[in-house]
């Protein structure tokens, strides 16, 4: 099946298929008109031998979606541009992905003109279609009326045609341009919806930004293929999450990142479950968000693991054995094509073993990168040879990932590879700590990540976002760190930073990137407190260490 062979299925569905953001309801075939009059001026203005790749830098709404619909009827793909992105780096993003065409609003001009790519760029970006200008409706205006059936695609439009370039998050590095084809876009569709039980009568809010994975592989692509409604929010807004789901009534949505943590930082109302959420799927909510997000809205999170670039994805079972649950947070089991292996050398590692606690004791031998027997969807990115062959080599999938997994094939994240720690030569992982840490009673959010430890291999540090009116206390901190069995002895952190927020990027995830830049030694007015010796007492570090 291909995309735009659901987009004209929508022709002949009734009912209400698009909330925006203003209030404005659009039928499913309203949509699909309007996709088809962007997808015919865009093949009017198509250039034979130039590639067929539209740029869209805009928020979250209706007219992502029609030129999202637009895309797969033309037989084009859709690059989502982070709007986060700035200057040269902007710029880098627009030209690498070799946009045809840019639709933007007017808000942005002033961020594509610090690019060199505004009006009057002499030529040194693609042409421009500012959707909130008067000219845009002129543009469009030859096209009102022209059907899915009767758009003339730029090229034959398959399971393979390229659909979407959509950029990694940048959490680790540089951002790297996926591709995904319309074959893979429509069966995770497909694979979700399933999942979920979405149909007609759902309604899937997406209120993570559209320019990333998330929002389309798992909400609007489910929603395209279940003929459900899409409700939309221009930006993330915590404040704004509940109000949205009981005005949209809406019954599904995706996260990311911390937006869960800061969901359940807004002030908390006896009447909260009253909405209409049953099921929310996302990535790197921990255990003790999931189940305090379950308690006050009534609503179980589904968590997953899968990449943007579609080589693995797992989807974890609504309920996991006790034994399991004991020893942290599972993401699901392997099957036979998934095995964990030493970065090093590519060699098995072998399964955990754990203490009656759950705590992993071979952690040193256990955790390994997470890889795959062929490319599952994986099909590149876009012209980066050197990531592809860092990502697909041997006849595997590399997923730059650590887990460490039980007798039984329980998987279990320990951090991204790029997040690795090894301590007095001991792998540590970067989830199991932040699922500790995030016990303690007056932290709002946390991420552990390394750095430079004066001898040899890496230090532990952390960042605390404490909950309003709590302050950091050092006796009390150490004290609970005393009482968590599951605490390895190299896991405690050396370092820790009280700040008010995480550094995090577009998509809400935490930036240990950036965070490992700034260490302990560039944190502005955030304290920093130390543990000099082997004994949990901490101590204020001074501005001058």
């Amino acid at each position: 099946m291909t995309v735009a062979e659901l987009v004209g299925a929508q022709t002949r569905r009734a009912g209400v298929g698009l909330l925006g953001p203003a209030g404005v309801r659009y039928q499913h075939a309203e949509i699909a008109a309007r996709a088809a009059s962007r997808a015919a001026l865009f093949r009017r203005r198509h250039r034979t031998g130039i590639e067929p790749h539209i740029g869209i830098l805009a928020d979250n709404g209706d007219e992502f979606v029609f030129w999202l619909e637009a895309a797969a009827l033309a037989g084009a793909a859709l690059v989502g541009v982070n709007p986060t992105r700035r200057g040269a780096e902007l710029a880098r993003d627009i030209r690498h992905a070799e946009c045809e065409l840019l639709v933007t609003s007017r808000s942005y001009l002033p961020l594509l003109a610090g690019a060199g790519l505004g009006p009057g760029s002499d030529g040194h970006g693609p042409p421009l279609l500012v959707m909130d200008e008067p000219g845009y409706r002129e543009a469009l205006a030859p096209f009102e009326g022209v059907a899915p059936e009767e758009v003339d695609p730029v090229a034959p439009v398959t399971e393979d045609t390229r659909m979407l370039l959509y950029f990694t998050s940048g959490s680790t590095g540089a951002p790297k341009a996926v591709t995904c084809g319309q074959g893979r876009l429509a069966a995770a569709g497909t694979m979700m919806a399933d999942r979920f039980g979405l149909s007609a009568s759902d309604v899937c809010y997406i209120p993570m930004p559209m320019f990333h994975g998330n929002a389309i592989l798992a909400n609007w692509g489910p929603a395209l293929v279940a003929g459900a409604a899409v409700a939309l929010r221009d930006r993330f807004s915590a404040s704004g999450f509940l109000p949205d789901v009981r005005a949209y009534q809406a019954t599904y949505f995706t996260y990311v990142g911390r937006a869960i943590s800061y969901i359940l930082a807004t002030p908390e109302h006896p009447d909260d479950a009253r909405n209409t959420l049953r099921a929310g799927f996302g990535t790197e909510a921990g255990p003790v968000d999931r189940d305090r997000f379950e308690r006050r809205f009534g609503c179980h999170l589904s968590e997953g693991y899968g990449a943007s670039e579609g080589g693995i994805n797992i989807v974890a079972p609504r309920s996991f054995p006790a034994s399991v649950l004991a020893r942290g947070a599972a993401v699901g089991r392997a099957d036979e094509t998934l095995s964990i292996v030493d970065p090093e050398t590519g060699a098995p590692c072998p399964p955990g073993t754990f203490d009656s606690a759950g705590r992993l004791l071979n952690g040193a031998d256990a955790i390994g990168e997470l890889v795959r027997t062929g490319p599952g969807a994986f099909t590149g990115y876009w012209k980066n040879p050197a990531a592809d062959a860092e990502r697909y080599s041997d006849g595997r999938y590399h997923s730059g990932d650590l887990f460490y997994a039980d007798t039984d094939g329980w998987l279990y994240f320990a951090a991204r590879k790029a997040d690795r720690m090894r301590v007095d030569g001991e792998n540590i992982s970067v989830a199991l700590l932040e699922a500790i840490l995030a016990r303690w009673e007056p932290v709002e959010a946390v991420a552990a990540y390394a750095v430079p430890d004066e001898v040899t291999g890496d230090a532990v540090m952390c960042v605390l976002v404490l909950r309003q009116g709590s302050a950091f206390d050092a006796a009390a901190f150490a004290k609970f760190l005393a009482a968590q069995a599951d605490l390895g002895t190299k896991m405690a952190p050396r370092f820790v930073r009280i700040a008010e927020t995480l550094v995090t990027t577009a998509t809400e995830k935490v930036s240990r990137y950036a965070l490992r830049e700034q260490g302990w030694w560039d944190v502005g007015e955030d304290a920093v407190w130390t543990r000099p010796g082997r004994e949990l007492v901490y101590e204020v570090l001074a501005a001058d260490q």
